[in-house]
């Protein structure tokens, strides 16, 4: 493993749900796995005034709730080590003259410095100026690194806005746009089933593959994030970000090599490459809903509108779908379908690829109906596999075919948990910006997404619904090209029936 540099992780946002659900528990794996740097300090910022011992009581609560008896005691100690804590009420200021004078003064701060934003999006611009201004991003002894939470703006024009403001004190090296869903290991399997294996290869274009499926449903609502999932909407909090991004690891070309920016130059070239949505096609080529009230295992759920800080006329999308295409050599004429959506049926992700039938039916007198497709599927979670669907003959005098499923779960016994956030952390300690996002692959993102966000915003008068746990609200055939195309629900062939939603 590469040496990883002795640094002081300073994290705004400390007693946040983020950094309670996330960071914390992350950091403390990594202790108890020896892979953090020996020199590393940990250093909590917020608004609340914590003695040293009430904030090491604070995470040790965190910690124990989430591991029980089975804690590390000795890791434990150890993490605690390293911690620190540091107060930056609202409107004080001159908490960051402060800030500056123990991180660049105290021997006990390592001068290479990571800042995580685990703040609310609106905040990130004025911490960072704040920063700047007291000299705290000027590399000057080491480096300094600024991790930055989704969403990167609400629209092309607001995250340029933001990134003009970042620029100010910080580089596009200094910059990490993090998104959890690219540090997930199914989702980095991508790129090895891709480009370690060669027997696809010849088959991943437009001679072969009818279209490919992106799905993340969840059976949650929105639970206590009604007044950010109101200005956000599905369109911009799964799809703009997550789902575009498996789109370009799914379609991009192989790259010189796994280099950061190699591979971030071939993922911008898939973004760029989708085509445009004019005005008057957005209903072609996207569709949303909001969910009613319904039932979830069994419980009777709200709907959306009966949700807490959310306007009784919200036309916000908890629904949305999307087809696009990438016209470039290898994708022309491929569609993309892309959806998400809370309140569903299942907890899914994941990637399903169709394939064309074959050229000649010769099988066509020893069945009903037209011939089963074959798919390839990656599921991302909660089923981290692969599978493919072939025909086969069955057994017996006669010939017939049915449709089995080859089954390669990667995962083996022993094979070590990891939470996507553990990855991305030491990535940013020891500079790897291959799963981060770039801004000119963020800009190529919001380009595709704003014109559905403009003609979805001039329409407040209607949204369909659809009932808490099901797929999602009728009508959304109606951005498939042909009759014998559907959503896939189910990675299994019990489960995989095809429903026309």
């Amino acid at each position: 493993m590469k040496n990883i540099d002795p640094c002081t992780l300073v994290f705004f946002g400390a007693g946040g749900n983020l950094s309670r659900k996330k960071l914390i528990p992350a950091l403390f794996h990594l202790e108890m796995l020896s892979r953090l740097p020996q020199q590393l300090v940990i250093l909590g910022c917020d608004i609340a005034q914590y003695d040293p011992e009430v904030w090491l009581d604070f995470v040790r609560g965190i910690l124990r709730e989430k591991h029980g008896d089975k804690i590390d005691e000795a890791a434990l100690q150890r993490f605690c080590a390293r911690l620190h804590y540091f107060a930056v009420p609202v409107g004080d200021d001159a908490a960051y003259a402060r800030l500056q004078t123990l991180i660049d003064e105290d021997p006990r701060f390592p001068p290479n410095v990571m800042y995580y934003m685990a703040v609310r999006p609106a905040d990130y611009p004025g911490i960072v100026e704040k920063l700047g201004n007291v000299g705290l991003l000027k590399q000057k002894n080491g480096w300094r690194r600024v991790v930055i939470e989704k969403p990167f703006g609400y629209d092309l024009l607001s995250a340029q806005t933001l990134q003009a403001s970042l620029y100010r004190h910080l580089d596009e090296p200094q910059i990490y746009r993090i998104d959890h869903y690219l540090g997930k290991g199914t989702v980095q399997n991508v790129m090895v089933f891709r480009f370690a294996n060669l027997l696809l290869e010849p088959l991943w274009n437009h001679h072969y593959i009818d279209h490919v499926q992106i799905t993340h449903s969840e059976t949650l609502g929105v639970e206590n994030r009604g007044d950010y999932y109101e200005g956000a909407g599905a369109l911009r909090d799964m799809i703009q970000s997550h789902l575009m991004q498996l789109l370009a690891l799914v379609a991009m070309e192989p790259p010189v090599s796994m280099a950061a920016e190699h591979l971030r130059d071939e993922k911008v070239k898939v973004l760029r490459a989708i085509r445009p949505i004019t005005q008057n096609a957005v209903h072609a080529h996207a569709f949303r809903g909001q969910y009613a009230s319904g039932t979830i295992d069994g419980k009777t759920v709200p709907s959306y509108l009966e949700e807490k800080n959310i306007a009784q006329d919200s036309t916000t999308e908890t629904y949305a779908a999307m087809k696009l295409f990438v016209d470039n050599w290898r994708w022309a004429g491929v569609p993309f379908y892309l959806r998400t959506g809370k309140r569903m049926a299942e907890n899914s992700s994941a990637i399903c690829i169709r394939f064309k039938s074959p050229p000649q039916d010769l099988m066509r007198h020893t069945r009903q109906g037209p011939p089963p497709p074959n798919w390839i599927m990656l599921g991302i979670q909660p089923d981290d596999c692969m599978r493919m669907e072939m025909q086969v003959k069955v057994p017996g005098l006669d010939v017939r075919t049915r449709t089995i499923s080859l089954d390669a779960t990667y995962r083996k016994d022993g094979d070590e948990e990891f939470d996507a956030y553990e990855g991305l952390l030491l990535d940013v300690i020891m500079d790897d910006h291959s799963l981060f996002l770039r801004i000119d692959e963020v800009e190529a993102a919001w380009r595709v997404v704003d014109p559905v966000l403009k003609v979805w915003a001039m329409e407040r008068e209607f949204i369909n619904t659809y009932p808490a746990g099901t797929w999602g609200p009728r009508g959304t055939y109606r951005l498939f090209d042909r009759e014998d195309q559907f959503w896939r629900h189910s990675l299994d062939l019990e489960g995989a029936k095809l429903e026309a939603y």
